[in-house]
């Protein structure tokens, strides 16, 4: 009998040490994590968003395998656009037309992964290309919020419209959202409201509970980079709270401006995208602070009441200059400026 013996020598190139992850294992994680925020979204307002997120998927499936359907292995098998679909379909209202959420899966795909390169190659994050499309074509739709009926087998006839035709009259309560209700009638809501979730928001945003505990999930795991949702919520309540020191009866608290809106589901699951964001450690408190400052100016001071989908997609559009400045300078080599060229140490 012969025995394969192992050599006692194997010569190779780097890197010698690899990490256990992969590109599938790493998405499928988080597409498992969004699962309490989908049961969540459920109980508050019916297994109709369910449709909306499958909707927003299938487009998202069906745009990837169109452009990528000659390659070998499929890169559908990456499960990167099952998880951009299902973040745009949370990141929507309860009751937005089927064939919009479809749409804005096409979208996503489209215009935020494929016309790139593929995946590693976007700039911004798909999901949230996905969802600007929408905010752009669809302003009205995408600003009609229904309020929490926990009515778990309720669905919408919005959801149903025909395209190009004037959706359905509301047949559920409409509602406006906490920012909407601070920005435009200075009102605020509970504390105890936000952290539940039973208010009016988009899909998967409203439990600030869940959300805390599937970041807290995901970074045991390590499947992000703890710096990148930690510096974004330190910035938006440390600038928060120096304007709600400044004038408590103008500006909400920093509690307010955590758990309200999109905040947590950004920090969570839109600031840790590997490809649009920063991959060293400094980058990664510089992206965050940046976003939670936009987010802070724009709820603030802009004519909308939510900012962080500009803010990460502002944030994204610097993100390889960022790269650029703060990664590690090479042994013996030159240090970098931040207002170009090189500094060098004299002799």
């Amino acid at each position: 009998m012969s025995s394969t013996r192992k050599p006692d020598l194997i010569l190779t190139t780097s890197p010698f040490l690899h990490a256990e992850g992969s590109t599938p294992r790493i998405m499928a994680e988080v597409v498992f994590a969004t699962v309490p925020v989908i049961l969540a979204a459920c109980w508050y307002f019916g297994v109709g968003v369910l449709l909306v997120i499958a909707a927003a998927t299938a487009g998202a499936l069906l745009t990837e395998w169109a452009f990528t359907r000659s390659r070998q292995p499929s890169p559908l098998l990456d499960n990167s656009a099952l998880l951009t679909g299902i973040l745009l379909g949370l990141i929507l209202p309860p009751a937005f037309p089927l064939w919009m959420a479809f749409l804005g899966g096409v979208s996503a795909i489209g215009l935020g992964k494929a016309i790139w390169g593929g995946l590693g190659q976007n700039v911004f994050n798909p999901a949230l290309v996905g969802r600007a499309f929408l905010q752009a074509a669809f302003p009205t739709a995408i600003t009609t919020w229904t309020a929490p009926d926990q009515k778990l087998f309720s669905v919408s006839e919005r959801l149903f419209s025909i395209p190009m035709l004037q959706a359905p009259t509301v047949d559920a309560v409409s509602t406006a959202t906490p920012l909407g209700l601070f920005k435009f009638s200075n009102q605020l809501t509970e504390l105890a409201g936000l952290a539940i979730g039973n208010i009016g928001g988009s899909i998967g945003e409203t439990s600030g509970l869940i959300l805390i505990l599937c970041g807290l999930w995901l970074a045991l795991r390590r499947v992000f980079d703890w710096r990148l949702p930690a510096s974004t919520l330190l910035s938006v309540a440390v600038i928060s709270g120096v304007f709600h020191l400044w004038d408590a009866s103008a500006f909400p608290s920093p509690l307010f401006m955590l758990f309200s809106g999109g905040l947590l589901f950004a920090a969570v699951f839109m600031v840790t995208d590997p490809v649009s964001t920063p991959v060293t450690k400094s980058g990664a408190w510089i992206f965050g602070a940046g976003v939670g400052f936009l987010v802070v100016l724009i709820r603030l001071f802009g004519g909308l009441p939510e900012g962080v989908m500009y803010a990460i997609l502002l944030m994204n559009a610097v993100t390889p200059y960022i790269n650029h400045y703060t990664r590690p300078r090479q042994f013996g080599g030159p240090q970098r400026s931040w207002f170009g060229g090189e500094k060098r140490k004299p002799a």
